[in-house]
């Protein structure tokens, strides 16, 4: 729980920071600097600790590893694209359906059991989506749907991340990650591409420090506890997005927003207490 609460803290630094650039580059162009940094971050860590790279690729299942990055590619991207139009504490709230499609996901997907209590916090926060997209609401943007798509990459995202825990190391997990997505994102980068000035160099750099820190800690998390029991924890986010987003852009969430948002963190906390209540239960044999 901790290692993904840190993970989720990076993960805020690295979103405020490209809402901050979006002005000079497009949210394409800020993701390929993002994997470009954590694949340098990948690189220096492993020449200081003396990892071999070549044998760290050989993957058990690289195809799995590919499809992994491109989720977390697309992901991305269409996140970085929505917080051009859209405050990040928003945007914010809107991917926090990742968590509630990685519980609905976890069962077919992973063999996790996935119950009525479960079924009905999806859809609950779903409803809470609604709430905020309907028509005359301050989130009644095409943007948002691109950050809902997201959420919904994301999600495939941490539920193959937690299926391939068991085969591959931490490492190669990690290598693909950056690798892989560096891969996916170089093929629709040319159609975004301006030329970075100095300080672009500095903010992919920065921000793949800061995504090099985040996967480590996600991958260990996911390693150590189920996607479901992990997936309330994504909801730290808000505090630090509502934060973020007063502190460097003076953003104010509305009426809206609040409202839909606990609905949303409602539905995902109800699931993490019927999780510790059956984890409680005695043991009849």
């Amino acid at each position: 729980m901790a290692l993904l609460l840190a993970s989720i803290g990076f993960i805020t630094l690295v979103d405020t920071t490209a809402k901050f650039f979006t002005s000079d580059l497009h949210g394409v162009q800020l993701v390929w600097g993002y994997f470009l940094g954590i694949a340098v971050s990948i690189v220096v860590y492993m020449q200081v600790r003396r990892i071999p790279l070549v044998e760290t690729l050989r993957a058990r299942r690289p195809a799995l590893q590919m499809l992994r990055a491109g989720a977390l590619a697309v992901s991305i991207s269409l996140l970085f694209v929505g917080l051009t139009y859209l405050p990040i504490a928003d945007a914010t709230v809107l991917s926090f359906m990742a968590p509630l499609f990685i519980t609905a996901l976890s069962g077919p997907l992973l063999g996790e059991r996935v119950g009525r209590h479960r079924w009905f916090a999806v859809l609950t926060g779903l409803c809470g989506v609604v709430f905020m997209l309907r028509p005359g609401s301050d989130l009644y943007h095409w943007a948002s749907l691109l950050t809902l798509l997201g959420a919904i990459s994301f999600a495939f995202f941490q539920i193959l991340t937690r299926k391939l825990s068991t085969s591959d190391s931490t490492m190669t997990t990690l290598c693909y990650t950056a690798l892989g997505g560096l891969v996916w994102i170089s093929l629709f980068v040319p159609a975004f591409w301006v030329a970075p000035l100095p300080i672009h160099w500095v903010v992919f750099m920065a921000t793949g420090v800061l995504g090099f820190f985040a996967h480590l800690c996600m991958i260990n998390a996911l390693k150590r506890a189920q996607a479901s029991l992990l997936a309330p924890f994504n909801y730290s986010k808000l505090i630090w997005a509502a934060l973020t987003g007063y502190v460097v852009f003076g953003d104010i969430p509305s009426l809206d927003t609040v409202l839909g948002s606990a609905v949303i963190i409602g539905s995902g906390l109800y699931v993490f207490y019927r999780e510790v209540r059956l984890q409680r239960r005695p043991v009849v044999r």
